[in-house]
């Protein structure tokens, strides 16, 4: 879970937002004013049921409202589960969205930046229901050194100073097999705006897994609601504080640590549907100042939890889904030679999938008035080729010099 630290309008004079996050629940950071600095991260380890509720804080409004998984959304512990990376002992939770793809939030997968990543191929998803069984399924390209490639997300980078990247905070990973199959969420449509105006009628609720419930089962966290703006958080505010905050929900579901990357669900017209992932905790804190100096910090106070709206993903996971993927090290090459031949690629003509070949890819997406989404997939690659052979067509064309014609005339008899 990330903790947002957002620290406003002191005594005296009016202070920037500070935040800082932290990889899978546990917030370790150092605020000062006027900048904001993260201590180095540790690592967030499954301690023992005995010493856990001791060590791990959780984001709770009012009563702690978390109750195991009821009977009648059993059926869900196939659908939600534990993302798990033993080096660094990292924990969140994911949830399916295809037979072979799961959700979760970015930093989970990448960090933050400045941070440690943990190791993608070490990464297992295991769901619920197989919670007593050892292991999991790992992503897809483990064993070929491609799990980038396998992952679609908002940032791989993101970051930790305002305006927060909290509603890039999002991520989907293909695994090796399809153990998702028959256990897929359906994802909703409505909009961050349109959620905290139904709110109070229509409830939204979580299920993820918290560090403090030592037996690794699905806490459901109901009834809770999309909070409104209001005079303590205005909308001005919210939008000084976070990147395109329109696709930000702030909610009242409590929450622990490895509850990052956990559904937010409601009631739709068609069932139950994914309203967006939870990826953190905003805090505000007011300090007094002098000659610019912080002389006294007070309590900081919990504004509200945090998640990403489905809007900001619906499409680019659609995408994603059925994207047939390029994996052959001589295609991506091929790909990346197409790219900068068009001026979108810069770097190594390694094979390989990076940073630098998304932006490209993303560079070229744009520059057709498509969805940016990073994908190396075989439909792009012919877009692509076609496009350079249009050009470099064009060019030679251009380099030919012009020839003339001239018709051969013939003799007409004069009529007699």
């Amino acid at each position: 879970m990330i903790e947002h630290i957002g620290q406003r309008a002191g005594l005296f004079r009016s202070k920037r937002a500070l935040a800082s996050l932290s990889t899978g629940g546990l917030a370790i950071a150092l605020a000062t004013a006027g900048t904001a600095a993260a201590l180095p991260l540790a690592p967030v380890r499954p301690p023992a049921p005995a010493t856990i509720n001791s060590v791990v804080p959780v984001a709770v409004f009012g009563a702690d409202d978390r109750v195991p998984l009821p009977r009648r959304l059993s059926d869900l512990e196939s659908s939600i589960g534990l993302l798990y990376e033993p080096k660094t002992r990292s924990v969140c939770t994911a949830f399916c969205v295809a037979p072979n793809v799961v959700a979760t939030a970015s930093h989970c997968l990448f960090g933050t930046r400045g941070h440690r990543a943990p190791s993608l191929a070490s990464m297992t998803f295991r769901p619920a229901s197989l919670a007593k069984k050892r292991g999991g399924v790992k992503l897809a390209g483990a064993d070929r050194g491609t799990t980038q490639l396998n992952v679609l997300t908002g940032s791989t980078n993101l970051s930790v100073a305002p305006p927060i990247e909290a509603t890039r905070d999002w991520a989907f990973a293909r695994l090796s097999q399809p153990i998702c199959k028959g256990a897929e969420l359906k994802l909703g449509a409505r909009s961050a705006a349109a959620l905290s105006l139904a709110g109070a009628d229509r409830p939204v609720f979580q299920i993820g897994f918290h560090l403090d419930v030592g037996d690794w089962r699905p806490m459901l966290s109901p009834p809770c609601i999309v909070r409104r703006p209001t005079d303590r958080i205005d909308g001005r505010t919210i939008a000084e504080d976070f990147a395109d905050a329109q696709h930000l929900l702030l909610h009242t579901c409590d929450t622990g640590g490895a509850s990052s990357g956990s559904p937010l669900l409601a009631d739709g017209p068609q069932g139950l549907e994914v309203v967006g992932i939870n990826v953190g905790t905003y805090l505000q804190s007011r300090v007094l100042t002098q000659a610019g100096e912080v002389v006294h910090r007070y309590r900081s106070d919990t504004v509200a939890n945090t998640a990403v709206s489905v809007t900001a993903f619906r499409e680019p996971l659609l995408a994603f889904r059925s994207a047939e993927l390029i994996e052959v090290r001589a295609d991506l090459r091929l790909l990346q030679e197409s790219l900068a031949a068009l001026g979108h690629y810069r770097g190594d003509l390694d094979g390989r999938y990076g940073p630098q070949l998304r932006h490209a890819i993303e560079a070229f997406e744009r520059s057709e008035r498509r969805l940016p989404t990073g994908i190396a997939s075989r439909s792009t690659l012919a877009r692509i080729q076609a496009l350079a052979a249009e050009r470099a067509s064009a060019s030679a064309a251009a380099k030919t010099p012009p020839t003339l014609s001239t018709l051969e005339t013939g003799s007409v008899a004069p009529r007699p």
